[in-house]
């Protein structure tokens, strides 16, 4: 079994379903073995030529997304968007968490979008893969920029994030809100500090998550909690605690996502469970399966987020019953589309009428 790789999720790398090569690392020893277990980040220009990924899931609520990022630093070992770095040519394990593919150009791809003709003004999730507020985004405020954008043609924007980075940006977060151009979401799947440690190695502290959501709540940003993913057997009993004190800071809206092991994210996750809950692995696998009809994984839309039978009817009853307890989903929020503007570049100042 691999070792658990310092500030990392995954331990290895599976191998790519598209590459007919895969090269294992050698078995040797190392003068420092600390040091050895230290995989550095490497950032990667990313050419992409448009901004928008555009999908027609039915159980997805909005039809465009903007990633500025490929791959994601924070590491969670459970992340449905591991498969994707495959089609980059890189692994869904340690590759997805140290090779991150940087869009430096989104908010100038973006704003070019925005000036199409044939744009129809409408919610654009930030993000609706990787997070937009990744460790590197202190740095290269890629997100901060496009977000810039978003308030100078006055296009509604939806984000949701594991980090309390989001904070650095609200003074842009506050102008948006008073157009209702904004809602922001704050995913939070455990109060355990040593699980997330483990579960999602580079994330903020759940904490800071609810400090997060006290502080957007506060400038009267609308802000919701996503409990998610549900890990039957591990976390679900938070759910409800997770709702109470996110409410109680403000929160006005919740969801939740059971969790899902696409492709390589299924050997990823059971590599884990054995690795860092050895105890608990049996009964957590069994539990899964339990909501996904004897399987580790239901694909299907309208399944695949919920889960079905028994256990994920107790949780979708637990969870409906938590909101109405404390507050939460009372209110539909509708964006604003009638602030929309097409505009010649470089004629409208970032702040301007």
């Amino acid at each position: 079994m691999p070792e658990t790789i310092k500030g990392r999720g995954a331990a290895f790398n599976p191998p790519n379903r598209f590459e007919k090569l895969h090269l294992e690392p050698l078995e040797i020893e190392l003068d420092d073995e600390e040091e050895a277990r230290r995989i550095p980040t490497i950032f990667y220009k990313d050419t992409s030529k448009s901004i928008l990924a555009k999908n027609n899931s039915p159980d997805i609520p909005f039809t465009y997304s903007i990633n500025p990022y490929r791959g994601c630093e924070h590491g969670c070992i459970y992340c449905y968007a591991r498969p994707s770095h495959e089609y980059l040519g890189f692994s869904a394990g340690i590759d997805f968490e140290t090779k991150i593919m940087v869009k430096e150009d989104a908010p100038k791809l973006l704003e070019e979008t925005f000036q199409k003709k044939s744009w129809q003004p409408q919610m654009v999730c930030f993000s609706g893969d990787t997070d937009c507020y990744q460790p590197v985004e202190r740095k290269l405020q890629i997100t901060r920029h496009c977000l810039e954008v978003f308030l100078k043609y006055r296009n509604p924007v939806g984000i949701i994030t594991k980090n309390a980075l989001i904070t650095r940006d609200l003074d842009i977060l506050k102008e948006l809100a008073a157009l209702n151009l904004v809602i922001t979401t704050i995913s939070i799947t455990s109060f355990d500090d040593e699980l997330i440690r483990k579960m999602e190695p580079r994330t903020s502290a759940p904490y800071k998550r609810l400090e997060t959501i006290e502080t957007l709540a506060t400038h009267g940003i609308p802000v919701g909690v996503n409990t998610a993913p549900i890990i039957p057997g591990l976390n679900d009993k938070e759910m409800p605690t997770i709702l109470k004190e996110a409410a109680a800071r403000g929160a006005k809206f919740a969801g939740y996502v059971m969790l899902r092991l696409p492709g390589a994210v299924e050997q990823l996750f059971l590599d884990w469970l054995q690795r860092e809950l050895p105890d608990r692995a049996s009964k957590i696998i069994n539990r899964i399966k339990e909501v996904r009809g004897g399987k580790l994984n239901d694909p299907r839309w309208g399944s695949r987020f919920r889960g079905e039978g028994e256990i994920a009817q107790t949780i979708r009853d637990l969870f409906h019953l938590s909101c109405e307890k404390y507050g939460l989903n009372k209110e539909e929020f509708k964006f604003s589309v009638e602030h929309f503007r097409h505009e010649p570049e470089g004629q409208l100042e970032l702040f301007g009428k």
